[in-house]
């Protein structure tokens, strides 16, 4: 590996995997940069999941932070999957987010790890739907 791809692969683990910031490198910018990444992610998961967004109101984004710094990003569905599973575990979640998560965990199948896939019998109901009739 070359020096300039392994400072670039520093730099990334830095900004998203919750590694220290590489020599060379400002310390505020990094953690400026890491701050401006999680409420763009924090952003991508509220329009996945707008009831558990709009329960937690303006604290949205401090709470998705806390509980995704550190974490490499995973897409916006992934993310606040993983935030309100958390909110659930702790008793955290609004009504409408606790809702909003058991009519997603009847309709996917999400292990905290793979992408989410339709659950069988959802996945029947959708081919069924779509079947002229």
């Amino acid at each position: 590996m070359s020096d300039l791809a392994r400072q670039q692969a520093e730099l990334v683990a830095a900004l998203v995997g919750g590694a220290a910031t590489p020599p060379g490198f400002d310390e505020a910018r990094v953690a400026a940069t890491r701050r401006a990444l999680l409420r763009k992610r924090a952003g991508e998961a509220a329009k996945a999941w707008p009831l558990l967004a709009a329960g937690l109101g303006p604290t949205w984004p401090d709470v998705f932070a806390a509980e995704r710094a550190g974490t490499e990003p995973v897409g916006g569905l992934r993310d606040g999957w993983d935030v309100a599973r958390a909110l659930r575990d702790r008793g955290g979640l609004s009504d409408g987010a606790a809702a909003e998560l058991r009519a997603r965990e009847a309709e996917l199948r999400y292990d905290g790890v793979s992408a989410p896939r339709a659950r069988r019998l959802a996945a029947l109901r959708g081919l069924i739907r779509r079947t002229p009739g």
